[in-house]
């Protein structure tokens, strides 16, 4: 090969390399794109708290707002006292209407917030005791309110919680792969039914 023909090939790979590099900054450029949406349909974060567990929510909200989520805290502050009863309806309405939104419900054992929510439409709460607790009740259940107890969590694993909660997809587990069908079934046919 002489001079002139391994400076054409190599202009041609150079050529060839910078084609390549193009098309994978794009393909990049669009993952990330799609990444970025997905992530915006789940940013939005409804949270309330009782009297009880104003500062277990106040702790969680600040970890939640540094990660990026957009968050409405519709229950007690400090100083402004707002029973479980009366906060987590204004919750559910709210995610009733923004179906992509997740809760988060603080109280003193997390179990009457879940009642609560229960009651709405469209809201599958739960009250969990364990960051695997928070895991599976996306993954088997679907769940779309996540519910702790401040008498029960600390801050370090309330937040732990919350992000396993967040960050879970339904059915979508190492071992689950066989059990899909049967829990989107199972999730329609739980939502069908009426008292």
């Amino acid at each position: 090969m002489d001079r002139r023909e391994f400076l054409q090939s190599a202009a041609t790979v150079a050529a060839a390399g910078a084609l390549v590099s193009s098309a994978v900054t794009e393909a990049s450029a669009r993952i990330i794109d799609i990444q970025h949406k997905e992530e915006k349909k789940m940013k939005k974060i409804i949270m309330a708290a009782d009297p009880f567990a104003v500062d277990l929510k106040d702790a969680v909200k600040a970890d939640l707002i540094a990660k990026g989520y957009e968050v409405e805290d519709v229950g007690s502050q400090k100083g402004q006292d707002i029973a479980y009863f009366d906060c987590a309806p204004v919750a559910c309405k709210k995610l009733q209407a923004d179906p992509t939104a997740r809760g988060i419900l603080f109280c003193g054992t997390g179990m009457g917030m879940s009642i609560v929510a229960n009651r709405f439409a469209g809201i599958h709460a739960s009250v969990v005791e364990s960051v695997f607790a928070a895991k599976m009740c996306r993954v088997i259940n679907n769940a779309n309110v996540l519910c702790l107890g401040a008498m029960i969590w600390g801050e370090w694993m309330a937040k732990e919680a919350v992000n396993t909660f967040l960050t879970t997809e339904f059915t979508k587990a190492e071992g689950f792969g066989p059990l899909e069908g049967f829990l989107q079934d199972a999730f329609k046919k739980v939502n069908a039914i009426k008292d």
